[in-house]
């Protein structure tokens, strides 16, 4: 992407224009792109400004490019059937539609015009998709198609208030603000309550302030949390996330729904109206309680938003309601059961501990508390039903977080203020006169009550640390307590019944999991997902039915504290991977608080409850574990990848300082296969000892005639990662194989991994090949030679080139594990033998290699073969390679047979130079112009090389018939001395007719081995 020609940015500071024309940058024709403290940057704008005003209102579309004077583009009604004159108009304006990946409603999709596009002169269609440079908008309008289908009426969407900010309002305040948080008073005392509710806040903040960081960097869909990580975090852990978030919200509506019926079950024992028995009861209740919360679900998401607006309006009247009967003096009745409206001395006595029963201490109080502080993320939760998440997300989530806050603190120091700890309830335990307080103890002696026997006995019914209605109680009319019970627990359960399905759906619709597809569906202009409210539905009434609300809530802290912690550590790893598409707008956060955050999410989950933390752990490293094994088919721009490419840059660089050691040598393979599904074995077999060990390139040499596109190297990553090869891929286009090899061998790599071993295919039409080809093959690997590198080549019996056949050949002895070969490898050794060594260790290391038993050939002298033998395997005992068995070979130097020479001469007969029916003048010119044939003098000065060569294919065969891989050494000579085609018989001559493949190695005469320890 560029900006195109005819737009400047300009960096001033504020106030001063630091260059540019004379447009005043104030005015309304500059927008501001980026501002930097008091710098900002500035865009002169080239057509009509979006129109912000509203909020989520579509953008304009793209402006017209303004033309140069003299252009004949600029009349109204240009063609878009050629690219426009370049030399007189200006390039579009980067506009919305470029980016968008769908079109605004009612207009068609547009996108920018290619680079092919833009530089080929080329007749045709050059802009099919491209806006019209001297379109404008009125004309683009006109033209819309009057017939068109009217677009699908607009799904209901939220804003802050109603869509985040009350949503994570009534599912913070829940069963725990009017049931447990007196309780919790008592127990803490006003002081280490406060303590607790401010710790609880600053984990919720930390996150909250993740959350916006995160919902600001790009547009956000539909899957709320599961989104959120997944997106920042890869699959991997983004389906572990969005597993136990679903379940955790569906099991959180059985939780709140068991607390509803609770309260309701109470209400019926109060009235001696009992069902069948307690248990039973909250079971009938809960059930029927669930069946009509399913309903107003599926009704819609309107229906849902309108009755979590009148449970908010209920809890804000009950609230009211308790602040107003804390006001109210306290009636005869209220004392007995502990309040005494606001009193100084309760103040100071509540406002230590008192730690009492199994969960007296602070994190016991702690962890009965942190529930209540788990919906912050019912907003984010139904991220694809908000206006803007963007906007509404951190405003409506930060804002809940504050003012739930303010409630929890000021409930606690208030009901502290007015209640005694114990209280009988007796209106018989008052004193007989003010003055008698000898035998009574507590604060409730002063104001003429004796709470002292039941305190003491510990039988007491009322007080802060015995009753668990004290709101109702204080309060100035105690069913609207109950009646803000029953919004906060019902509108708690909507909340989470609601958002189960549509994190489930999302997850679904990603496909990283078998099976659950079928949930993935979506009904009505929402894309409800109906399928999955049954699903909730389900598994709900399933844990309603354990109608024990103490089993059910420890597990449910420990999913969301999970969430919590994965959202805190997406944000702390997007920031310090400096990735640049991290540009989250929202900038009030920081890398170590998220940090901060995370760790202490974890921390708390354990202190909560360990066993449940281990339960949480144990599914996201299974579920990982999975989603790493299947590898989906899904690029998100993960923060993961960021820091894969930042963590590898950094290793790179930080390679570079570290000087080379022969303990370290790898052998990093350039193997020049072509496409590398031409020649599977050949790639295979350098896989085979370079997968996890060292590098390994294919390169790809196409001629001036070829033009791969991206989409074919593509194709070529995907076959080798369908392999299971750790390779890279490059491709280069040059004349002929020498000059691209060359290339290749030049520019691969990255400091110090470059390769420093050139691979090749045997080449086996050498003998019909044109003489230009085989030159430059044998010059290849001169070239090698010259740069250092190491060498080998591999030849297989019915060679390596399948791109004629209609599959892929595929050599057992490299890729099929279940055909591991069971014979014998064979080495020929001579004075360079790390690299020939090494290669076939590494390959001993394999599994489907490990069963073979090695054999290493040297040549000798019959009269010292033994001391020879003895001093071979002393080395290779402190190489440590394993190599036990050494096999001597004295008569290597013997004369070859005469068929074999015969055969050897019939060989090169074709490629003979002939000097000797010519003149000396025509014979030099003809050596000039056919460097690769062998004159008479190339075969008197190789006659003992050429032998040997025989001699050495004669007891190859004679030893090597059974061998999985033979391993020799490839034969060197000067460069330029011997001709290419004399060269290539002495390869057809030790590989021709051998059933195992046959691979020349020469390592660039550098140590590959050592048996030093520095």
């Amino acid at each position: 992407m560029g900006w195109g020609e005819g737009h400047r940015i300009e960096l001033r500071a504020s106030g001063k224009v630091a260059g540019g024309p004379g447009t005043p940058m104030d005015s309304p024709a500059y927008k501001t792109v980026l501002a930097l403290g008091r710098f900002k940057v500035r865009k002169l704008q080239t057509g009509p400004a979006l129109d912000k005003g509203k909020e989520g209102a579509s953008p304009l579309p793209c402006p017209p490019t303004p033309s140069m004077e003299g252009s004949d583009q600029a009349d109204e009604g240009g063609s878009l059937s050629a690219p426009p004159d370049y030399a007189t108009t200006m390039d579009v304006s980067p506009c919305y539609e470029f980016y968008a990946q769908s079109a605004p409603p009612g207009r068609a999709r547009k996108s920018r015009p290619s680079l092919e596009v833009l530089r080929n002169v080329e007749d045709g269609p050059g802009f099919p998709d491209a806006p019209d440079p001297g379109e404008s908008r009125a004309k683009e309008e006109d033209e819309e198609d009057p017939d068109a289908a009217s677009p699908e009426a607009e799904p209901v969407r939220f804003g802050w208030v109603t869509g985040v900010m009350i949503r994570c309002m009534l599912n913070i305040w829940g069963v725990i603000l009017y049931l447990r948080l007196p309780w919790i008073t008592a127990q803490a005392g006003i002081g280490l309550t406060w303590l607790i509710i401010l710790m609880s806040a600053v984990v919720t903040t930390i996150t909250g302030l993740s959350i916006s960081a995160i919902s600001t960097n790009g547009k956000v869909k539909a899957g709320g949390t599961y989104f959120l990580i997944s997106r920042s975090l890869g699959p991997e852990l983004g389906g572990s996330i969005g597993l136990l978030f679903s379940f955790a919200n569906a099991v959180a509506v059985a939780m709140h729904v068991v607390g509803f019926a609770e309260t309701v079950r109470d209400l019926l024992l109060e009235f001696d109206a009992v069902m069948t028995d307690p248990v039973n009861d909250i079971r009938i209740v809960g059930v029927i309680t669930v069946t009509v919360l399913l309903g107003i679900a599926l009704a819609g998401m309107e229906w849902e938003a309108k009755a979590q607006v009148v449970f908010f309006f209920v809890i804000m009247v009950s609230f009211i309601n308790y602040f107003v009967g804390t006001l109210i003096p306290a009636t005869e009745e209220k004392m007995s059961k502990g309040y005494f409206s606001y009193r100084g001395d309760i103040f100071l006595e509540n406002i230590g501990p008192e730690w009492r029963g199994e969960s007296g201490n602070f994190f016991g109080m702690f962890s009965i508390f942190f529930p209540s502080a788990t919906g912050i993320l019912a907003g984010a939760n139904i991220s694809g039903d908000l206006k803007d998440p963007a906007v509404a997300i951190p405003k409506g989530t930060l804002l809940a977080i504050f003012w739930t806050t303010l409630s929890y603190l000021a409930i606690s120091a208030t009901i502290g203020s007015c209640v005694v700890r114990d209280a009988s309830g007796s209106l018989n335990d008052t004193l007989g006169s003010p003055n008698a307080t000898d035998s009574c103890l507590g604060l409730g002696c002063g104001y003429g009550w004796n709470f002292t026997e039941c305190a003491q006995a510990g039988t007491c019914e009322y007080g802060l640390a015995n009753n668990y209605q004290t709101m109702s109680m204080v309060s100035g009319f105690s069913p609207l307590i109950t009646a803000g019970i029953f919004a906060a627990t019902l509108s708690s359960a909507l909340a989470c019944l609601v958002s189960a399905p549509k994190v489930f759906q999302c997850l679904c619709q990603d496909k990283l999991y078998p099976v659950i597809g079928f949930f993935a569906k979506g009904y009505g202009k929402n894309n409800e997902p109906l399928r999955g409210y049954m699903l909730t539905f389900v598994l709900a009434i399933a844990f309603i039915l354990i109608a024990e609300l103490n089993t059910i809530a420890p597990i449910i802290s420990n999913f969301f504290l999970c969430s919590y912690a994965l959202i805190n550590f997406s944000c702390f790893h997007a920031t310090i991977t400096n990735s640049p598409g991290w540009r989250p707008s929202f900038r009030y956060f920081s890398k170590w608080s998220a940090l901060f955050g995370a760790v202490i999410s974890v921390v708390i989950m354990f202190l909560l409850t360990w066993w449940a933390a281990l339960i949480v752990v144990g599914i996201i490293l299974v579920s990982l574990a999975y989603v790493s094994y299947k590898k989906p088919d899904v690029n998100w721009g993960s923060s993961v990848q960021a820091g894969t490419y930042s963590m590898a840059l950094s290793y790179s660089v930080s390679l570079t300082q570290v000087e080379e050691h022969v303990k370290n040598f790898r052998p990093q393979c350039l193997v020049l296969t072509g496409p590398p599904s031409f020649r599977p074995a050949l790639v295979d077999f350098v896989s085979a000892f370079t997968k996890g060990v060292s590098l390994m390139i294919c390169g790809n040499v196409a001629g001036p005639q070829d033009t791969p596109g991206d989409s074919d190297s593509e194709e070529h990553v995907e076959w080798l990662n369908r392999r299971k090869v750790r390779s890279f891929y490059t491709l280069i286009t040059a004349p002929d194989l020498r000059s691209g090899a060359r290339s290749l061998m030049q520019v691969s790599g990255l400091g110090r991994l470059k390769p420093n071993t050139i691979v090749l295919g045997y080449k086996q039409n050498w003998q019909t090949d044109s003489p230009h080809n085989l030159e430059n093959y044998v010059a290849t690997i001169h070239d090698a030679f010259d740069g250092r590198a190491g060498v080998c080549v591999l030849r297989m019996k019915d060679g390596l080139d399948v791109s004629r056949t209609v599959r892929a050949y595929v050599n057992p002895a490299f890729e099929d594990p279940e055909a591991a070969p069971q014979g014998e490898k064979l080495r020929q050794e001579s004075g360079n033998a790390g690299l020939t060594l090494l290669v076939p260790y590494l390959l001993s290391r394999r599994k489907r290699w490990s069963r073979c038993r090695v054999r290493v050939f040297i040549s000798g002298h019959l009269g010292s073969a033994e001391q020879q033998r003895q001093e071979i395997q002393l080395l290779l005992s402190k190489f440590r390679l394993g190599f036990s068995e050494v096999l001597v070979l004295p008569h290597v130097a013997w004369q070859p047979e005469e068929r074999s020479l015969k055969e050897f001469e019939d060989l090169v007969a074709p490629f003979r130079l002939n000097e000797g029916q010519r003149s000396p003048e025509a014979t030099e010119a003809l050596r000039r112009e056919t460097p690769w044939k062998v004159s008479d003098e190339d075969l008197r000065v190789y006659r003992k090389k050429s032998e040997q060569q025989v001699r050495l294919h004669e007891i190859l065969q004679e030893n090597s018939r059974n061998a999985a891989l033979i391993v020799m050494s490839l034969p060197v000579v000067r460069k330029g001395a011997c001709p290419s085609a004399l060269y290539m018989a002495w390869l057809e001559t030790l590989s021709r007719d051998l059933r195992p493949p046959v691979a020349f190695i020469r390592g660039n005469q550098q140590d590959a081995l050592t048996f030093y320890c520095q």
